[in-house]
């Protein structure tokens, strides 16, 4: 690609896409940052949550549960706790209510400490365990 092609408003097309990936890196992180319940207190005792550009941009946000972008996300909390700040009488009981968050941030532990990868979880076929013999990798040596 030509370096000295421009887009319709004559900014360098590398400049543009340059500036579209620090745009997206810095959405991307302050949505995984929503998956901190804490976060989200701080947010509300600091009136940020009753701010109606704040609002918008949550709103904004909500591209991050299409396919093609949820796939950036490391932390699935965040897109919950995006749907629930879309509504206002979340944003308000955040604000005033600390079980809310100690619940919010509970049922994130309950849940990370109970998850299971869907992928090695097969009841009809499981696959050999360390102790089994069936994968010399995973055999105790001879004595």
């Amino acid at each position: 690609m030509d370096p000295d092609k421009t887009n319709d408003i004559g900014t360098p097309i590398s400049d543009a896409r340059a500036a579209n990936r620090a745009r997206f890196g810095l959405e991307l992180e302050f949505v995984q940052a929503l998956a901190n319940p804490f976060y989200l207190h701080s947010l509300a005792q600091q009136n940020i949550l009753e701010q109606p550009a704040f609002i918008n941009f949550l709103e904004y946000l909500l591209y991050f549960k299409e396919k093609d972008y949820a796939r950036f996300i490391h932390y699935p909390h965040a897109l919950h706790h995006l749907e629930l700040l879309q509504h206002a009488q979340f944003r308000s009981q955040m604000k005033k209510d600390e079980y809310l968050r100690e619940f919010l941030h509970q049922k994130q532990f309950d849940h990370w400490r109970t998850w299971r990868e869907p992928s090695s979880i097969n009841t009809s076929n499981p696959e050999p365990g360390p102790s089994d013999d069936a994968d010399p990798a995973h055999s105790k040596p001879a004595l």
